[in-house]
This record gives structure tokens, sequence and C-alpha cells, in this order.
């Protein structure tokens, strides 16, 4: 191994082990903010999905990156929690759409000040510019691990 492509593993690893730590911190934000109004995290992910439009279950898990079994266990807990509910989909039978209940809509409703104070008190930390840095540096990140997916 040339010392250029040790390099390039430990990037991915210091990449990866940023993001692994990232992500449970995020989750734990996550958690704080939608415990209160009676949600997890990954609940609240699934619902914020369809905040803008009832989606399937397949779009969702596609959206995020993540497996459509795990999505499908969380829209059931969420319409039998009443957050949610199932409606037809014109353009699949089979798949229906998630879309927010009055109950669900609350729930993101009572859950935005705490959102935006957290928001608020990252880009005061990073200020904004670096903020959005950060952002794009993620999606870049993101969008050629895609790449790398396909080929």
């Amino acid at each position: 191994m040339t010392s250029a492509d040790r390099n390039h593993s430990n990037l991915l690893s210091g990449a990866a082990l940023t993001v692994f730590r990232l992500n449970g911190q995020l989750l734990s934000v996550a958690e704080g903010l939608a415990r209160p109004v009676g949600l997890t995290a990954a609940r609240w992910q699934v619902l914020g999905a369809v905040t803008d439009e009832p989606l399937t279950v397949s779009a969702i898990a596609r959206r995020f990156g993540i497996s459509r079994q795990s999505v499908q266990r969380m829209a059931d807990l969420l319409v039998d929690q009443g957050m949610a509910e199932y409606r037809p989909n014109p353009a699949h039978s089979r798949a229906k759409l998630l879309a927010l209940t009055e109950q669900g809509v609350a729930a993101m409703r009572r859950i935005r000040p705490d959102h935006a104070r957290v928001a608020d008190a990252l880009v005061d930390e990073l200020g904004e510019e670096e903020t959005e840095r950060a952002l794009e540096s993620l999606r870049l990140l993101s969008q050629a691990l895609d790449r790398i997916g396909e080929s």
C-alpha cells in the first residue's frame, strides 16, 4: 500500500467516524425534540418526510437511504398512534400514500419552536457561512457515495 493509498484510507475512515458521531449527536438532539410530543426520532423523521406531500413508504425509504421495511414499521406505528394515515395512491393501487393527520400536523407544529431554538444555537456557534459550508460538504460527500455505489 502506498502512502497515497494510506492517506485515502485515513480520509475515508476519518469521514466515516465523524459522520457516525454526528449521526449519534443528531439522533440524540432529535430524540429530545420529539419525545415531548410522543414521538421518537425515527417516527419524527418519517412524519417530516410527508409534511409537504403524501409519499409511499418506498419513496420515503429512498429519500433517507434506509430500508423499506424499517420505514413500513415506523409508518404503521404512526398510523396506530393517529399521527398519520394511509391514503389511496392514484399512481399505484397497492402502494398507499402516507399522509399526516391533524394530530400529526399538530405534533410537527409543537416541535417547531424547539427545533428553531436548536437551529439558532447551532448557527450562532458556527456562523451562518460555516454552517452552509458544512451542509454543502455533507451533500457533496453523499452525492459522491451515491455515484460510487452506482458504478
